[in-house]
């Protein structure tokens, strides 16, 4: 492994083909036997701290229209977080389905789980029938691994029966030493961006460019009134930018005068503090308020004039999906991914059918999604939103920070990459943005 870390260093890139690949990595893990750890916990007591490893794993075997990756840096996302605390599934369950679908699928039923959906890195390999990739290649990750032995798979990838989110439902994650990934989920690394950076936004920004730029989500357009939940975190922040430079006009919604502070650094102006105001969606856990929804309504048209959204931005999900659903205008558009506080969405049915409204659900994207988005990136109009960096051995504090709601953003990890700031290869352009690239660090 020292080789090949020199070699990336050295900047001797065309020397990653010739040397051996290691038979062993290091890689974070779960393990099967400790699916019941956590049994009889609230969620918010369970800590990954406890249930991530760090272990040395044997290297998976290179299949056809497969890449070996050696991976510089990578980034937590909640979905390690649910991998981490078992819920609302054990992931040992989509690896023994997963594993029942041919041969190849076989290798991911394993009694651990190399964890991570975010990476950075370099080609080390690239399997049979690979012609777009290189050992040598600096690349970044997209999340989707997909068979696309259905037809259903072929106008959309993410309608494909047989689509899995790498790192999660499959094995061979990024927050590791080497990754596993099919070839069609690698795109060019930006170059103006550290290891690091770059590893940051693949998850978040390609999920926000579906679910609201995307016809196959949202399709916002300029002048949009877009009511954005949790408008500083990792997949607010990218939804705050994709208003923002598409003409639309964001409300952001956040927890903290730090947090509003970020989204006014982004070029958000209408911004509202749900703590600071008060805002209790619930009266106890089984009964909403729909006062509550009233006075959260009429916030949002002091802010914009008048207007109701035309689009929620919607991932927090059972804390806040009654009120984004009474609060989208007349024919307006929920768009909902993930449930960070709970899947068991409620709402008054009342003020969706009768007004016209629509709610879209949305996951992760296709690979012409997060082509787009991370061509936005690599051009410099969509910047990360990296706030803190961690280093491989210390994934289960990263990962307990983001389950405590204690990030800005998102949250990077150093895998090969010896330290942080090295990968950059576009200076100029660097220079150009490096206020919007550091933004979240100076927090």
């Amino acid at each position: 492994m020292q080789q090949i870390l020199d070699a990336i260093l050295g900047d001797d890139l065309a020397k990653l083909g010739e040397l051996p690949v290691p038979d062993h990595y290091r890689g974070v893990t779960v393990h099967a036997e400790d699916t019941e750890m956590f049994d009889g916990l609230p969620t918010r007591e369970k800590d990954p701290r406890k249930s991530l490893h760090l272990d040395e794993v044997p290297t998976p075997e290179l299949a056809p229209g497969e890449a070996l990756v050696a991976v510089m840096a990578s980034a937590i996302n909640y979905n390690t977080v649910w991998t981490s605390i078992f819920e609302p599934l054990s992931t040992f369950g989509f690896l023994r389905r997963y594993g029942r679908t041919s041969p190849l699928a076989a290798r991911h039923d394993l009694p651990y789980h190399v964890v991570g959906s975010d990476l950075s890195g370099v080609v080390l390999r690239t399997g049979p029938g690979v012609h777009a990739w290189q050992p040598g290649d600096e690349v970044v990750a997209h999340c989707l691994s997909v068979e696309l032995e259905h037809p259903d798979g072929h106008g959309d990838t993410m309608l494909d029966p047989q689509q899995r989110i790498w790192g999660f439902e499959t094995n061979f994650g990024g927050l590791a030493e080497l990754a596993l990934v099919k070839a069609n989920q690698l795109m060019p690394k930006p170059a103006h961006l550290t290891w690091e950076e770059a590893a940051s936004p693949g998850l978040v920004n390609s999920t926000a460019y579906r679910q609201l730029v995307s016809r196959n989500g949202a399709d916002m357009k300029q002048g949009d009134v877009v009511l954005i939940w949790g408008a500083s975190g990792g997949l607010g922040s990218y939804a705050t930018q994709f208003a923002l430079h598409g003409g639309a006009i964001p409300v952001c919604v956040v927890s903290s005068p730090e947090k509003a502070e970020i989204c006014r650094r982004m070029g958000a102006e209408l911004i509202i503090d749900r703590a600071a105001e008060g805002y209790r969606f619930w009266k106890d856990e089984h009964t909403q308020d729909p006062g509550e929804w009233k006075r959260f309504g009429a916030r949002i048209r002091e802010l914009t004039g008048g207007e109701d959204p035309d689009i929620v931005f919607e991932h927090p999900g059972r804390e806040t999906f009654g009120a984004s659903v009474f609060v989208a205008k007349r024919g307006g558009t929920i768009v909902t991914c993930a449930s960070t506080s709970g899947y068991d969405h409620s709402y008054d049915n009342r003020y969706l059918w009768m007004n016209l409204k629509r709610i879209i659900g949305s996951h992760f994207a296709n690979y012409r999604e997060a082509w787009e988005a991370n061509r936005l990136v690599a051009k410099g109009k969509i910047h990360p939103t990296l706030s803190k960096v961690y280093s491989l051995a210390d994934t289960g504090q990263a990962a307990h920070d983001v389950h405590r709601n204690r990030h800005q953003g998102k949250v990077g990890v150093l895998c090969l990459a010896p330290q942080e700031g090295l990968g950059v290869r576009d200076e100029e352009l660097r220079a150009a943005h490096l206020a919007e690239i550091n933004r979240f660090r100076d927090q």
